[in-house]
């Protein structure tokens, strides 16, 4: 966020010409503002509300990215620097990669001359667009992660989302990331100003996301009253957050142009350098009289300094509001079907990762069907080995299965002591453990539910561990995920 506030005389606009469906039998939720990572608050949201979880833990990788940027490149991230380049090339590459058009655009009158990047989703009317943005850049204090690598990683994971979940647009999608925006709103300014009257008009409404994650944050949202704001209003009040207007952040982020052209805005922030009150820490949780973000424009303003429960809650509300606005009724269709690619492991290791030798055709354990498996240990010594491979689940579906056939042979012979065992995860959550004390004569079908990560991309990943005597074999075969 911008350190200084810029003049006054800043008009409420409507969103006029699109409905929004506001959240019904609203849920409540603890006002908790931890650290530790969290999963989409209230199952009774996920029901009313019926847009993609998105995973607080991608988003945390992209502010770990933006955070090993900063540190190779002399502790920051300002706009012009080798920082901010490499920020906006981490954000490119994935977004080609997703299949937007993308665009840098050259911002000649900013302070530190750089680039802006425009992405945008290859759908809906080009003269209906919903428009989100972020600024990309830091100050030289330091690397810059709640202000605003939050708000440019929570843009980046609901762009990715939206690109893996494929959905019918009604809406054109727009995703923005300003340079120069710590210098005075330079880069959003620059885009607004080289936009026609005409161009102008075809965005029905930006919505601006700046400082999403601080540690002793509120749940502001510029706007609040507005009916542009009502989708982002909609899935905080389903939470019982009772958001505030953001009065900190008027005039002081990249929404300011936007509504000086006459163009709808509104936005998510959890606040700056202002202090909490009694009445907000009472509500949501956190420390009355001190700053919302006591890491504000520092060096301390790291990784550490975000929480997961607030960042979170932002991310979720960006892809409640991007449902409601662009592909209506905030509901994905299925696309159900087989997720996970070569489970038989007929066709090589491809999209397998795997250790050395295990996907094999080796005759001392038989494949369930066809020539090869996926051995894992069997050595009678200390050894671990994996596989592993990325799947995305679609949303919108009524059940998720993950499915596999698993054959367990040990030299083990208690019958009480687990000593070498195969987990099963899902991303960093472990769905089942097997041992040496399930061992059988031939296979055995396991099959567990994954409709947590509806949705998501996340790692699917079996991981063998065998101890130092007698050993224990785990032998895969025939994996599926299927969602329908």
């Amino acid at each position: 966020m911008r350190g200084r506030t810029l003049s006054a005389g800043i008009a409420l606009a409507v969103f006029a010409g699109m409905t929004v469906t506001l959240a019904t039998q609203p849920a409540t939720a603890s006002p908790s503002t931890t650290t530790t990572a969290v999963t989409r608050p209230i199952a009774a949201a996920t029901a009313a509300l019926a847009a993609p979880d998105i995973s607080i833990t991608n988003v945390q990788a992209h502010l770990t990215q933006f955070n090993a940027i900063a540190t190779s490149n002399g502790g920051n991230r300002r706009a012009g620097s080798t920082g901010y380049t490499a920020s906006l090339n981490y954000v490119k590459t994935r977004l080609q990669s997703a299949g937007y058009t993308v665009s840098e655009q050259y911002c000649s009158s900013c302070r530190y001359p750089s680039n802006n990047l425009i992405a945008e989703w290859p759908g809906g009317p080009a003269d209906q667009v919903v428009m989100f943005g972020a600024h990309l850049d830091g100050v030289s204090a330091g690397p810059g992660i709640n202000d605003n690598a939050t708000g440019s990683s929570t843009l980046l994971e609901n762009a990715l989302v939206l690109a893996a979940q494929n959905p019918t647009v009604t809406k054109r999608v727009r995703f923005a990331w300003w340079t120069d925006e710590e210098q005075g709103l330079n880069g959003s300014r620059f885009y607004v100003n080289s936009l026609s009257a005409t161009q102008r008009g075809y965005i029905k409404g930006y919505y601006n996301f700046d400082m999403v994650g601080s540690t002793n944050g509120g749940y502001f949202i510029n706007r609040v009253s507005s009916t542009t704001a009502a989708p982002l209003k909609a899935y905080w009040d389903s939470l019982g957050l009772q958001p505030e207007e953001n009065v900190e952040g008027q005039g002081r982020s990249d929404d300011y142009y936007f509504q000086q052209a006459g163009i709808p805005t509104s936005g998510y922030a959890a606040g700056a350098s202002a202090r909490k009150t009694s009445a907000q820490a009472a509500k949501w949780g956190g420390t009355a009289n001190s700053a919302y973000d006591p890491c504000y424009h520092r060096s301390c303003d790291t990784t550490a300094n975000v929480s997961a429960t607030v960042l979170n809650r932002a991310a979720d509300g960006v892809a409640y509001a991007l449902w409601q606005l662009a592909v209506g009724g905030g509901t994905p269709t299925c696309t159900g079907g087989q997720v996970v690619g070569n489970g038989g492991f007929e066709s090589g290791s491809t999209p397998w990762t795997a250790s050395s030798g295990v996907i094999t055709n080796a005759s001392g354990q038989p494949a369930r069907t066809g020539s090869y498996k996926a051995w894992l240990n069997g050595y009678g010594s200390t050894r671990t080995e994996s596989l592993s491979q990325s799947v995305t689940l679609p949303a919108g579906c009524s059940t998720y299965t993950l499915s596999f056939w698993l054959h367990i042979d040990t030299a083990e012979t208690t019958s009480s002591t687990a000593y070498d065992r195969l987990t099963v995860q899902a991303g960093s959550t472990t769905l089942a453990t097997y041992s040496n004390l399930n061992a059988a004569t031939g296979y055995v079908q396991r099959s567990l539910n994954v409709a947590a990560f509806a949705g998501q991309t996340v790692t699917l990943r079996f991981t063998g561990t065998e101890d130092s005597s007698l050993q224990t074999t785990f032998v895969i075969d025939d994996v599926t995920l299927q969602a329908s």
